[in-house]
């Protein structure tokens, strides 16, 4: 693609496949960079299309790795005008071009909002300026890039395919899912709930497959020292509580902050939070409002690195999910599982796929969402119990190991990918 650093090839295999992605690189889709970087190692040629530049100060190791070239759609249109018109001129002039026009008018129809025409002003750009090689379009998520993509699928006639996470399905419109579903070739997704939406949605059931994220062993070996024995007995060695995650409203962590504020006088602990967001400023003055912020570090945003060096600080792990007011819900939050690898205890909430992983008293411990008491409950339980918590963290980590592998989920879209790369090279 145009403007693209080229990092040192590997040897592929077929023709390329272009990624389209929200935002690259971001600290909060480790998943997605690991595994372009699975794919890559396994020989597929693989461009990144990002409809955003990167806004986050720190990367992954894991975004090192990656040998793709990253290509940068204009985010603004109206910051780009000369590229967006000389895309405009030379698409208007392809076959595809008044089939996706009359698919874009409809859609603009029935969402008459800036960043439906800001899509389209993408899509045009995307498929101006692909590379020549590229046989397959496969988005991440199934609103925004996906729109991107099923644009310049048409305008290209190149086939598309999509990975669908959480937000993305949850807030976007019925009409639109139906008929995204009926526009790409296949589309995966990380949750049965998630998978049992779709296919109701779908032309036909096997257009939709569960794949789950699962867990790279390699990035997340397991810890091989025992837990502590702390039992919040003792003021000067607290209990110390984890919790990972972006604070934003389905997070949840207003109930939990709730639920910490619940916990017995005579218990002793210390919470950590790692992730940025937009609400960690208010959930800092509810934490003050409640009088718990003593006992509170914020960590912000950290790359995988140290993340896992809070993990083998850390006694127990706690996520408090919930269905956000606009419909907005996790999956099944990949972090639950990375701190499973590490043997620790996990408490979090029934929500969307979170009880696929979380089995109540056999591997972990859950809750109603939005039941700051049952959370406090749970949470009073582990800490005083450090031998339910090396139990439950064994188990959790057993069923990781067994049931979420990495490269299950890796074989499937290596397939998926590799047979639509040698059906175009054909």
């Amino acid at each position: 693609m145009l403007a693209s650093a080229r990092k040192t090839p590997v040897e592929k295999s077929g023709g390329a496949i272009a990624f389209v992605l929200k935002g690259y690189p971001r600290l909060s889709e480790t998943f997605i960079a690991n595994e372009i970087q699975a794919l890559e190692k396994r020989g597929l040629d693989i461009r990144i299309v990002s409809l955003r530049y990167p806004s986050d100060a720190k990367t992954h190791p894991v975004h090192g790795e990656i040998r793709a070239s990253v290509h940068y759609l204009p985010e603004y249109l109206y910051r780009a005008p000369r590229r967006v018109f000389a895309a405009w001129r030379r698409m208007r002039r392809r076959p595809g071009y008044r089939d996706c026009l009359h698919v874009w008018l409809g859609d603009l129809r029935r969402d008459p909002s800036p960043n439906r025409v800001r899509r389209f002003g993408q899509a045009l750009v995307l498929a101006d300026e692909l590379d020549s090689d590229v046989v397959h379009l496969h988005a991440h998520f199934l609103h925004t890039p996906a729109s991107v993509t099923r644009y310049a699928s048409i305008l290209t006639e190149l086939p598309w395919s999509c990975s669908a996470h959480a937000r993305d399905i949850w807030t976007t419109p019925e009409w639109e899912k139906r008929e995204k579903l009926a526009s790409c070739q296949w589309l995966v997704t990380c949750t049965a709930v998630n998978c049992h939406h779709l296919r109701d949605l779908a032309p036909a059931p096997e257009r939709v497959a569960l794949v789950y994220h699962g867990l790279d062993a390699d990035r997340f070996p397991a810890t091989g020292s025992g837990r502590s024995a702390r039992d919040g007995s003792n003021p000067n060695d607290p209990v110390r509580i984890l919790s990972v995650g972006r604070a934003v409203e389905k997070k949840g962590y207003h109930d939990l902050l709730a639920a910490l504020a619940l916990l017995p006088a005579e218990l002793h602990w210390r919470f950590v939070h790692v992730g940025g967001g937009p609400w960690l400023g208010r959930l800092k003055r509810l934490a003050a409002r409640l009088g718990i912020a003593g006992r509170i570090q914020w960590r912000g945003a950290l790359t995988q690195g140290e993340v896992l060096g809070c993990f083998a600080d850390a006694d127990m792990f706690t996520l408090s999910c919930c269905i956000a007011r606009d419909g907005d819900r996790d999956g099944l939050p990949n972090v639950l599982m990375e701190a499973q690898s590490q043997s620790l205890a996990c408490v979090a909430t029934r929500v969307s796929a979170i009880p696929e992983l979380l089995q109540d008293h056999a591997t972990g411990l859950l809750a109603e969402a939005g039941d700051a008491q049952a959370m406090a409950d749970a949470i009073a339980q582990l800490i005083r119990d450090p031998d339910l918590r090396q139990r439950l963290g064994a188990a959790g980590r057993q069923r990781v190991e067994q049931e979420f592998r990495f490269d299950q989920g890796i074989d499937h879209l290596q397939g998926r990918l590799a047979a639509a790369s040698a059906r175009a090279g054909s």
